[in-house]
């Protein structure tokens, strides 16, 4: 449904599909729940249209298309993944969930036309697979009005018509929605700003997303049910979306300057590689509250030991094991320099679920950068009036 240039994290891969093209594939668990809504929903209206199927038919067509529908779901995030990665742009994963699908892609395109070819090649993508399943459907025999045609003929028709709906549906101006994005595009080829053009798009999409609540709650009393609710309940995933693309767009806004330099810490906590972690705990982070501590050997460092290392070993084994057993090698660790800006590395926290990067400059520590720092600098800030 979108292609997503934040965390992962939002809806994290339960169940991995594997790669197609080289991009991880995976499930989210709450896309059985929605297959299982839809497989239901097709099997009621098959029932209906096709009275002389029996009920095994019925259930195996509808199981049938229920799961061709997330594979031309698929293939509209592959679209937008493959267009991001032939700009250059790396993409982390695509991953099914109850409400479609996201291309989690890490950074967004570096101009207004870039943007625009990755937003508009996913409903292009469903219209075609739209058009082509209706032409073949159509040609088998099929028509709207239901009592013709094969399992595959009505299989086809109904596969058509949903992913026309889902091109149009995704062509509505609200952010993430893909249309939303081809607004961004073209604001920002009107500003030549692309950050101005993400807050007014995420506006828009707030409206819009307070339009689909409003919309659907008015079905719902008005005796439509589930399905007015789920027209709300798309409203409120679209309007917290938004929220949040505004909420980033504000933090970037904030952090537009600063410098890992300018707020990183230089006074590292360290202990030899042979120090055992009972003692790294009680005498370096129970008594100073530091959560990342440099581990040296041979006077030089050779890594970090965080909570999360440490939580891994059984508590009777600390003073067994050494610093230097567990640590965090930091040629293995994703590291930033003085000179790198705040709002990048604050990407980089929220996608590898980490809290605190090493700063490295010519392969020498000069310090630690943590997310604490940065929240510190943004309350700063916000109280300030900045």
């Amino acid at each position: 449904m979108t292609a997503e240039r934040t965390s992962s994290r939002l809806w994290p891969a339960s169940l991995s599909l594997g790669r197609i093209a080289g991009i991880p594939i995976g499930l989210h668990y709450s896309w059985f729940l929605i297959a299982l809504l839809i497989a239901f929903s097709l099997a009621a209206q098959f029932q209906t249209a096709r009275p002389e199927w029996t009920a095994q038919r019925v259930w195996i067509v509808a199981l049938v298309t229920a799961v061709l529908f997330f594979v031309t779901l698929l293939a509209h995030e592959l679209s937008h993944a493959l267009v991001a990665r032939s700009a250059g742009i790396p993409v982390r994963s695509i991953t099914l969930f109850a409400l479609g699908g996201v291309a989690t892609i890490e950074r967004e395109g570096n101009n207004a036309k870039t943007e625009f070819l990755i937003a508009i090649v996913g409903p292009i993508v469903s219209a075609l697979i739209g058009f082509g399943a209706l032409v073949v459907a159509r040609g088998m025999g099929w028509s709207p009005e239901g009592g013709a045609g094969s399992a595959t003929a009505n299989v086809l028709g109904w596969l058509g018509s949903i992913n026309l709906v889902l091109a149009v549906f995704n062509l509505v101006p609200g952010y993430p929605l893909d249309g939303g994005r081809i607004l961004r595009a073209i604001l920002w080829g009107i500003y030549k700003d692309g950050q101005k053009a993400l807050r007014h798009a995420a506006r828009v999409g707030e409206v819009v997303a307070a339009g689909f609540i409003a919309i659907g709650v008015l079905r719902f009393f008005a005796g439509a049910g589930f399905g007015g609710l789920w027209i709300a309940f798309i409203g409120w995933f679209l309007l917290m979306a938004a929220q949040a693309s505004h909420a980033q767009v504000t933090m970037g806004e904030a952090l537009r300057g600063v410098k890992v330099a300018d707020i990183m810490a230089n006074d590292c906590v360290t202990v030899d590689a042979v120090t055992p972690l009972q003692q790294l705990v009680d005498d370096v982070m129970l008594r100073t509250g530091r959560r990342c501590v440099i581990v040296q050997r041979d006077h030089h460092v050779a890594g970090l030991v965080t909570p999360n290392e440490i939580r891994h070993i059984d508590r009777d084994r600390w003073v067994k094991v050494t610093a230097g057993e567990i640590m965090r090698p930091l040629d293995g660790l994703r590291t930033v320099t003085r000179g790198t800006p705040v709002d990048d590395v604050l990407t980089t926290m929220t996608q590898e679920d980490i809290n605190q990067l090493p700063v490295v400059d010519h392969g020498r520590l000069e310090g630690m950068v943590s997310r604490a720092q940065i929240l510190q600098l943004l309350r700063s800030r916000a109280e300030l009036g900045r």
